[in-house]
């Protein structure tokens, strides 16, 4: 890949001004050959692969940072959805893996690992359903361990059991981890259409359609599109999106040579570089603050949805222009707690939950890192999967929820959880009931859209 000079100077001047950093390297190991009836030695071989594979990624990502002058804030595992491994253990055993799986991050010394997974969009095996009930101990128990679960895709249509049964598993999770806000949750995510390539947490897992060990980079710059955008003199709405689109050309290309380069030194294949733009707690690392740049007085207010439309399809069109390797989620992420101007935009007012779930519709993933009042009921939480669902199956695209119903929290409060994780106000539901709806059960059938072949 060739980079000229002034390509170099403008990373370097993204770097030290305006927050640009690879988000994470991922390495996607798979676990399949680890398969054993004895528990102790699938947990055995689960613990020597991913030693024998992740044993550098650390030092390496550490040297790659170094040569590049390119900061690397995470580095990251994910592997195999277990539950598509152990179907015949215990709900006992399957905590045990949990608890494996930590282990061995915290001796290769990743910051997190995912992969503590379920895929249900059509239905639940007895081992699926022994994983999804082990998720609120396993993560209450583990410090690494990410877990997320599939209940819909377009071509399945939206399994309403798993919704039920993920909405007290949330609860259950905020409940066992009282002692922190909930913070279990923050480590717990609900997919429609989840990518087997997600480099990002709490989502990614290793597809069982990848290679045995691969290098997956998430890219992230929000503030160097706020500081772009801002630079421009008095420009209309095409000309922010060719800025965004040239913009994001340019952190594509720096992520594409990290993650070739860190994939080399480990001999593992390249998988994707995913584009998307993850805020942090920093201010002006924000998305909010790209739209407000945009012209809008506060993120939330009429034309939200319209200013971020316009920002998630430049950022895949840069993206998709820049590399032939582009993948994951690829766009721009909307986590309340992770980002200052979303924050600040519910304490103004002008942010709800409703204009949230609408931003999603055309935004890279959902409803993230979203606290409400630690009241709230499990059937209120599995309705707003359930709606969030919804838009992921109709659109065909990834849709998530991440939500925290924060123990002991109300309407207002903050709840506190420090690094990318940040703050959060707790942000009110809706006092309606939606009991009867999620108790009805079933599948939501796909729709006429899932009828391509």
């Amino acid at each position: 890949m060739f980079i000229h000079p002034e390509e170099i100077m403008e990373t370097i001047h993204m770097i030290s001004s305006m927050n640009l950093d690879i988000r994470t390297v991922t390495m996607g190991i798979n676990l399949r050959d680890c398969a054993h009836p004895d528990i102790e030695t699938f947990n055995g071989n689960i613990h020597e692969k991913m030693t024998r594979c992740a044993s550098k990624l650390v030092d390496v990502a550490d040297e790659v940072e170094q040569m590049y002058g390119i900061p690397i804030i995470n580095k990251r595992i994910s592997v195999t959805p277990i539950a598509t491994i152990a179907e015949t253990f215990t709900q006992e055993e399957i905590v045990s893996i949990a608890k494996t799986l930590d282990r061995a991050a915290n001796d290769i010394g990743v910051d997190f690992i995912g992969g503590f997974t379920a895929l249900v969009h059509k239905g639940m095996t007895a081992g699926d359903r022994r994983l999804i009930n082990a998720i609120p101990e396993a993560l209450a128990v583990t410090e690494k361990v990410c877990s997320s679960v599939n209940v819909a895709t377009t071509k399945a249509g939206i399994n309403m059991n798993a919704v039920n049964l993920m909405g007290k598993v949330i609860k259950e999770t905020a409940d066992l981890t009282r002692d922190r806000d909930g913070i279990g949750c923050a480590k717990l995510v609900v997919f429609a259409n989840a990518p087997e390539d997600n480099p990002f947490m709490a989502g990614a897992f290793h597809g069982v359609g990848e290679t045995d060990c691969v290098i997956n980079v998430g890219v992230s710059g929000p503030g160097v599109v706020n500081s772009a955008i801002r630079d421009l003199d008095n420009p209309d709405l095409g000309e922010i999106a060719e800025c965004i689109k040239k913009t994001a050309f340019k952190i594509t290309r720096m992520g594409e040579m990290t993650g070739r380069e860190v994939s080399r030194r480990l001999e593992a294949d390249f998988g994707v570089v995913d584009l998307s733009l993850a805020p942090t707690p920093e201010v002006g690392d924000s998305v909010a603050a790209i739209l407000e740049a945009m012209g809008l007085e506060s993120c939330g207010t009429h034309g939200t949805t319209a200013a971020l439309a316009l920002l998630n399809d430049a950022v895949k069109k840069g993206g998709a222009m820049a590399s032939s390797s582009v993948g994951g989620l690829s766009g721009a992420f909307i986590p309340v707690s992770e980002d200052a101007g979303m924050i600040e935009a519910v304490k103004r007012g002008s942010l709800k939950l409703d204009k949230l779930e609408a931003m999603t519709s055309v935004c890279s993933v959902g409803l993230d890192m979203i606290a409400v009042p630690g009241d709230t009921s499990s059937s209120t939480i599995s309705a707003i999967m359930a709606d969030e669902m919804a838009i992921g199956m109709i659109n065909r695209k990834t849709t998530a929820v991440r939500i925290i119903p924060a123990p002991g929290k109300m309407t207002g409060d903050m709840v506190e959880y420090g690094g990318l994780l940040g703050s959060c106000p707790v942000m009110p539901v809706h006092k309606f009931s939606s009991e009867e709806f999620v108790k009805k059960a079933g599948r939501i059938p796909a729709p006429i859209q899932a009828l391509t072949n």
